[in-house]
């Protein structure tokens, strides 16, 4: 059996995992798309200088540098504005599951999301069907209806749900969990 072969695959992916980073999501709410106008930047700089001539002279510069970056593109003003309106786009779509959710209003991690959704009332989609049914689920059950002989996988028919769930009082204690007997 040839070891040198399986070696050579570990070792590659030993290598390979040293570099490799992970992959994290993009968050479309706050990203800025790349929206930068400038960069202003400041460094320093010294340089020792040898001199190999007849008198071996040693030179010492320091130097203090500010370098600004213009970037060549869409003007600032422009691109700023862009950014603003993707995020208030956003917020237009997501501020209906917001408002419509009365326990993100009493949790305090979502403080500013309430507060920058309070008030914006988003057009319903009256696409829906009226008893909150996938259009899906609807030509699913037309198809048993009129098939009554297939069994798809133990399917039953699917009924819109009947109970509304709420949400409990804000002083609402849960009930403790029954102990396990061993």
């Amino acid at each position: 059996m040839n070891y040198y072969f399986t070696g050579l695959i570990i070792l590659a992916l030993t290598i390979l995992a040293l570099f490799v980073e992970p992959a994290y999501p993009r968050n479309e709410y706050l990203n800025e798309y790349g929206v930068r106008c400038g960069e202003m930047e400041i460094s320093t700089e010294r340089r020792d200088t040898d001199y190999n001539y007849s008198d071996s002279n040693t030179h010492e510069d320091q130097y203090l540098r500010f370098t600004y970056r213009k970037y060549i593109g869409t003007d600032c003003k422009t691109s700023k504005e862009n950014v603003a309106i993707k995020q208030q786009l956003e917020l237009m779509k997501m501020c209906g599951r917001v408002n419509s959710n009365p326990s993100l209003a009493l949790n305090e991690n979502f403080a500013l999301l309430v507060s920058k959704c309070r008030g914006v009332t988003p057009a319903r989609d009256n696409t829906r069907p009226s008893d909150s049914q996938s259009l899906w689920d609807d030509m699913k059950d037309d198809y048993k209806k009129e098939n009554p002989e297939l069994n798809l996988m133990g399917d039953k028919f699917i009924e819109p749900s009947k109970s509304k769930l709420k949400m409990p009082p804000k002083d609402y204690i849960l009930p403790l969990p029954k102990p396990k007997d061993d």
